[in-house]
């Protein structure tokens, strides 16, 4: 008997600067939440491994590369992407902000980083998803 799902999987990269002060955003270019700041992340393509897409999403959003990602959390409540069922797999990674100077880049219009003291609304779920991140910081 199989099991027919329709369930996309995607991953979402935190990225803290290395005071743990700031955070990288994008600001997103489509719907869903064109214009609204969200994490970098996108779609995990079929024969991609999920370290492999967090580190491409980063760098095509970006143009951040790095590695040393660490996964944190599965993020799967059914209604969290109004494009339909997603299942998003975070991950953080802490980078030194001198050395990257981010540019936008496919999905996103603008790119900056950002105080965690002082955030605009994230799209999607990407409030927990940085909260979780932030606890995994400790």
């Amino acid at each position: 008997m199989g099991y027919p799902q329709n369930i996309k999987v995607t991953v979402d990269a935190v990225v803290f600067t290395s005071d743990h002060k700031e955070v990288l955003l994008i600001q997103r270019k489509n719907d869903p939440f064109r214009e609204q700041w969200a994490l970098p992340g996108g779609f995990v393509e079929d024969d991609e491994d999920l370290d492999t897409a967090v580190a491409r999403e980063l760098e095509e959003e970006t143009g951040v590369a790095t590695n040393g990602f660490r996964q944190i959390h599965a993020f799967g409540k059914p209604d969290r992407d109004p494009r339909g069922r997603a299942i998003s797999v975070a991950y953080y990674v802490v980078v030194n902000k001198v050395d990257f100077q981010p540019k936008a880049a496919t999905d996103a219009q603008a790119v900056r980083w950002f105080s965690l003291n002082d955030l605009p609304k994230l799209a999607f779920d990407h409030t927990e998803i940085l909260a979780c991140a932030q606890k995994a910081l400790l």
